[in-house]
């Protein structure tokens, strides 16, 4: 996938500042493998569809889904609708 120098410069930031379980497969797979979400239709909130969601440190349970709340799985979502 290609993405633009300010998108690259975004996601540059995004992963300074945050640790990765899954050391940003996200991204070393050109935006493939970024999970399966939903956008719920909140600014910046996504429902993680993933089997596994519970296990992940971005994710917040609330009755039987799971929000994510990785700020760079946000951007891909929202900027690079992904």
């Amino acid at each position: 996938m290609e993405i633009t120098q300010d998108q690259k410069r975004e996601i540059e930031k995004i992963t300074r500042e945050i640790d990765c379980p899954k050391d940003f497969e996200c991204c070393k797979s050109s935006f493939e493998n970024v999970g399966s979400i939903k956008d719920i239709g909140t600014q910046g909130l996504l429902e993680c569809l993933e089997q596994n969601a519970h296990d992940c440190k971005f994710s917040l349970s609330f009755g039987s889904g799971s929000s994510c709340l990785c700020p760079l799985r946000i951007y891909i979502a929202t900027e690079m609708h992904r």
